[in-house]
């Protein structure tokens, strides 16, 4: 895909590099980087999402494997809340995050001095999904999922027939996002209708990859992540269409892209920590490359890659400094990609 034209982005650049805005300092991975002709110490930090991880990690190996971009980039899990609470605390250069920056977050930062720079870098099918040896459910209703997850359902809706009278009475196991974890947030906004609002009594990570497992060895499981950790392992899961009243959908790139897969499609996004120090030419090289590569692999990894217009306003925006976010501290439902394109070009 092609990039910004180089003029612009030369313009731009400098006008970046002259626009200042200070932050908390950040010590992590110790690396070496020539500066003229000497050794410094730079870092770059990157932690949150889980959902997120997939693609920054993979963006992170292509960067370093160019010798020429001689840093290490360490990218960790903790879920989007926990990666905001170390982002904003000033620990981290980029925070992943599988929601916008919520209210109090936003607080947290300014408190600390963190000013922050907002991109979208993909759309996700969050997917509910059921062991393979599952042959009894198909489909799935929000209301159905509701019914599962409101804290009213702990210790009372307990197995498959009490979710809809034709499926089997067995046991139902249930696997979900930890409450740090963007995808809880989520989650519990589009189906039990207030965020952060759940049942307990469920076996609960902010590693996908662990959730993904439980349901693996569980023939009466289910639980939900996001699409590149079933598409990942579809070999071993199984995935529920969702019927939001207009009928069972699958999540797929084409659903979500036809808008047909809600509520359950959310964007992406990574926060950069628009510091003044010495690390900065280094975190702006490395998401300039972010930018560029996110959408091939993106959809490498399993999720839904924006339109080059969000390339294009991603690289306008880094070049020029734009900080804050456009959700004003909310997570919207139902959001489309074009909705998300109409926001960030009003930035």
């Amino acid at each position: 895909m092609k990039t910004a034209p180089k003029e612009l982005a030369l313009a731009l650049g400098m006008l970046a590099l002259t626009t200042s805005c200070t932050g908390a300092s950040n010590t992590s991975t110790q690396t070496q980087v020539r500066d003229s002709g000497k050794a410094a110490t730079a870092t770059i930090k990157i932690d949150g999402s889980s959902t997120v991880y997939p693609i920054t990690e993979a963006i992170a190996k292509d960067y370093q494997a160019n010798p020429k971009n001689q840093v290490q980039v360490a990218v960790n899990i903790s879920g989007t809340s926990g990666g905001f609470e170390k982002f904003c605390n000033g620990e981290t250069d980029i925070s992943n995050a599988s929601r916008p920056i919520l209210k109090a977050e936003m607080e947290a930062c300014k408190k600390n001095g963190v000013t922050y720079m907002e991109f979208p870098i993909a759309f996700d099918a969050l997917t509910v999904a059921v062991n393979p040896q599952n042959d009894w459910a198909k489909d799935i209703t929000v209301a159905e999922l509701k019914k599962i997850w409101e804290p009213s359902a702990q210790g009372k809706i307990t197995r498959w027939n009490q979710v809809r009278a034709s499926w089997p009475d067995r046991p139902l196991n249930l696997y979900g996002a930890g409450k740090k974890s963007g995808t809880f947030d989520y989650f519990t906004e589009a189906t039990v209708g207030k965020t952060r609002v759940s049942r307990n009594d469920y076996t609960a990570s902010e590693d996908d990859e662990v959730l993904v497992d439980g349901i693996s060895k569980d023939p009466n499981a289910l639980g939900y992540f996001g699409y590149a950790y079933y598409e990942k392992h579809q070999d071993k899961l199984k995935a529920l269409a969702i019927n939001n009243g207009k009928g069972a959908v699958l999540p797929s790139r084409q659903t979500v892209e036809k808008v047909q897969y809600q509520p359950l499609a959310r964007p992406l996004f990574i926060y950069v920590n628009f510091r003044d120090n010495q690390n900065k030419k280094l975190v702006n090289k490395f998401v300039e490359f972010y930018i560029d590569k996110a959408p091939t692999i993106a959809s490498t990894v399993g999720y839904i890659p924006l339109p080059d217009d969000s390339k294009r306003l991603n690289y306008v925006h880094l070049y020029q400094g734009k900080v804050g976010t456009v959700f004003g501290g909310e997570a919207e439902m139902n959001l489309t990609i074009g909705e998300l394109l109409r926001k960030e070009g009003k930035f």
